[in-house]
């Protein structure tokens, strides 16, 4: 099988050939402790990946195919991940918040080939089974429903496999929240993937030892990739649980974790975070929300200067950072920054009429980046319109102070940042008029006094009825997932609106001081 060349005629090496190129060159050394304390070896961990994409090629799947994964944080998952991209395939990773008919729409969406469903997900497996658009499931291990692919792979010899695919092909397509049937998937390509892995971490250990304590189907699998390709180890746990993830830093030894600012006051506020030897961490890095100060402050003085705050967009991938000594700035209203881009990422920020703007002046935030995205899966009209002239439009309000540190202080696009993923109030809204009990809706999101965003619904009730929270989370659950299911709902008699006539959401936060 030949290799793929990259634009400059040298030959191209994917993210995953490298990886098994690191544990090849040590195969003793232990690199993943999985969340039930199994300790494998890098030769185990690579052998088990050659196995697995042979396997796999020897089903068909190959250059252009897409092979979804039904995994969480194990093993198998990291293995079926590796193996996928090794045989040319793209992947999609279904994660913890979606519905199964939100899942099976993706999987018909990309034209999936084959489901992977780890020993975690059996349950999620068998509602996704009769649904249409849920291509052949193979299980990874035993399973009552369908073929161990694994026990298949485990007849092949671990022989290197070297993928027919060059750097503009994609390696994975990737969805953010629990979105519709057909959302927006965003095509990452092999290239710019491998080229963000390149970037040393500051402060992740030497080697690293990186503690995955959240989903690896969102950025804790980044971490993880980077921990292996600097020659460290992984440690998996199934979930976050703060006095788990204490225990389990100072057991193991972790130097770098990653949290979402939530996760990191729960950790904060934990009995045993005083007690606990954090002297093995060197690096937590945080992001995906705003953060409130007053925490971060509380952080440094418990966890020590460990602190990196990451500001990016899954169509942009990471765009700036924060170092240790950089928590405390803040600009203008006290807004803390959000740090200045990384090496290689241009931030500009322009008017509507794409005046660039000056320093301090708040505008657009737009990014120039060798790691954004190739555009969205199927929808040339929306990757044209945020991807424009090599410039991602992040929809992102912000503004650039004389030093290069950007501070963000407004979304133009209408969307509610939650644990987990993004609520868009239209696709909710629209969801939420097919209740009977529902005539009109309106969605809003609010932060709290530690800047932790909420999703609340404005409700005016169909005649004669009266519609409960309960039953309201019970029908968006069911058909969106429950990282969509709105926190309170408001039964109003009328929607507020704006002198324009739009739905005023100012008014309707107003409704939570009352």
């Amino acid at each position: 099988m030949s290799r793929q060349h990259d634009s400059t005629g040298t030959d191209f090496t994917t993210y995953a050939e490298a990886v098994l190129d690191v544990l090849a060159a040590a195969p003793s050394r232990a690199v993943l402790t999985t969340a039930e304390g199994a300790v494998i070896s890098a030769g185990s961990l690579r052998d088990q990946v050659c196995r697995l994409g042979a396997e796999l090629g020897r089903r068909g799947v190959g250059r252009g195919a897409t092979v979804g994964l039904l995994t969480g944080n194990s093993a198998e998952g990291l293995v079926a991940r590796y193996a996928a991209n090794l045989t040319g395939a793209r992947v999609v990773v279904l994660y913890e918040g979606m519905s199964a008919p939100v899942m099976a729409g993706i999987l018909a969406s990309v034209d999936g080939v084959l489901l992977l469903v780890d020993g975690g997900r059996h349950a999620l497996a068998r509602e996704l089974l009769p649904l249409p658009g849920v291509p052949p499931v193979v299980s990874l291990g035993p399973s009552d429903f369908a073929e161990d692919v694994l026990a298949a792979a485990a007849r092949h010899p671990a022989r290197p496999l070297h993928p027919p695919v060059g750097p503009d092909d994609d390696w994975r397509i990737g969805y953010t929240g629990g979105t519709t049937g057909i959302p927006k998937g965003i095509r990452m390509s092999h290239g710019s993937y491998r080229r963000s892995l390149e970037r040393r971490l500051t402060g992740a250990g030497d080697p690293p030892r990186f503690l995955a304590c959240t989903s690896l189907a969102h950025l804790a699998g980044i971490f993880a990739d980077t921990a292996l390709l600097e020659g460290g180890s992984v440690v998996l746990r199934h979930d976050f649980d703060p006095g788990d993830v204490l225990a389990t830093v100072a057991r193991e030894r972790i130097t770098h974790t990653w949290l979402l600012p939530p996760l990191l006051y729960r950790l904060l506020d934990h009995p045993d975070v005083s007690g606990t030897d954090l002297s093995s961490l060197t690096r937590v890095s945080y992001g995906g929300t705003a953060a409130a100060p007053t925490r971060l402050r509380q952080a440094a003085e418990l966890l020590g200067p460990v602190l990196y705050g990451l500001y990016g967009q899954a169509e942009a991938q990471l765009i700036t950072e924060t170092g240790p000594d950089e928590q405390e700035l803040t600009g203008r209203e006290g807004h803390p920054t959000v740090g200045r881009a990384v090496p290689g990422v241009e931030i500009v920020v322009q008017d509507t009429d794409g005046t660039v703007l000056a320093p301090g002046t708040p505008g657009e935030v737009l990014v120039r980046s060798p790691y954004a995205m190739h555009g969205y899966w199927k929808q040339p009209e929306l990757t044209r319109e945020v991807l424009r002239d090599g410039w991602v439009h992040t929809g992102d309000v912000g503004y650039l102070d004389e030093n290069g540190y950007l501070y963000i202080v407004d979304r133009i696009k209408e969307m509610i940042v939650v644990v987990g993923g993004h609520v868009y109030p239209a696709e909710l809204e629209a969801l939420l008029l097919h209740h009977p009990s529902v005539a009109q809706c309106t969605v809003f999101g609010s932060r709290d006094a530690e800047s932790l965003e909420h999703v609340h619904a404005a409700v005016v009730p169909a005649p004669g009825h009266e519609p409960t929270l309960e039953e309201i989370r019970a029908f968006v659950t069911a058909r969106k997932g429950r990282l969509y299911a709105p926190e309170t709902v408001h039964l109003l008699p009328a929607i507020p609106l704006t002198t324009v006539g739009k739905p005023d959401r100012r008014v309707l936060r107003s409704l939570l001081t009352v």
